[in-house]
C-alpha cells in the first residue's frame, strides 16, 4: 500500500512540477524572443501549484517530513513525548478529515454555479475534489501513524501500509 502511495502520489506531484517548470520555461521564452507570453500561464502555474502541494501532502505527513518545533523533545520523558505524538495525529486527522469535508462541499457548489478560472474557463470543481481527496488520505495516514508502535513512531519511519 505504501508503494502505491508513493507512487500515485509521487507521479502526480511530479508531473504537476515539472509542467510548471515546462509552462515557465516555454513562458519565458515566448516573451524573450516572440514578446508574447503564454495566455493564462499564470492561471495554470496557480493550478498546477495546486496539485504539487496537496499531491505531496500525503508523503510528507507518511515520511514525518513536516515542519516541527522540537527543541524541547529531550528535556521531555518518553510516555510525554509518546502522548504528544499521538495527540499530533489525532487533532491533524480531525483537521484534515474536516477540511476535506469542505472542500467536497464547496467543491459541489462549484461545479453547480460552473465556477471557472477567470481566463482559461476551466472548471475549479475538479480540483476542489482532488484536494478533498487527498486531504482524506492524508488523515488516514496520520491515524495509521496513531495505530503504529510507539518506538517506530518515534524513530520517524513513517506509515507501515
Amino acid at each position: 500500500m505504501k508503494k502505491i502511495l508513493e507512487l500515485l502520489c509521487g507521479l502526480l506531484a511530479g508531473t504537476a512540477l515539472f509542467a510548471i517548470m515546462a509552462l515557465t520555461f516555454f513562458d519565458v521564452l515566448g516573451r524573450k524572443f516572440l514578446s508574447n507570453s503564454i495566455p493564462g500561464s499564470l492561471e495554470l502555474t496557480e493550478l498546477l501549484m495546486v496539485v504539487v502541494i496537496f499531491g505531496a501532502l500525503p508523503l510528507v505527513s507518511e515520511r514525518g517530513e513536516h515542519v516541527e518545533f522540537d527543541s524541547l523533545d529531550p528535556f521531555l520523558p518518553l510516555w510525554l513525548r509518546r502522548l504528544q505524538a499521538v495527540l499530533v495525529h489525532v487533532l491533524c486527522a480531525a483537521a484534515l478529515f474536516g477540511l476535506a469535508y469542505v472542500m467536497w462541499g464547496s467543491a459541489g457548489q462549484f461545479l453547480q454555479n460552473g465556477e471557472t478560472t477567470a481566463q482559461l474557463k476551466i472548471l475549479k470543481a475538479p480540483f476542489l475534489y482532488g484536494m478533498s481527496v487527498l486531504c482524506a488520505a492524508t488523515a488516514v495516514i496520520h491515524l495509521f501513524l496513531v495505530a503504529q508502535p510507539p518506538a517506530q513512531r518515534m524513530e520517524g519511519e513513517g506509515v507501515a501500509l
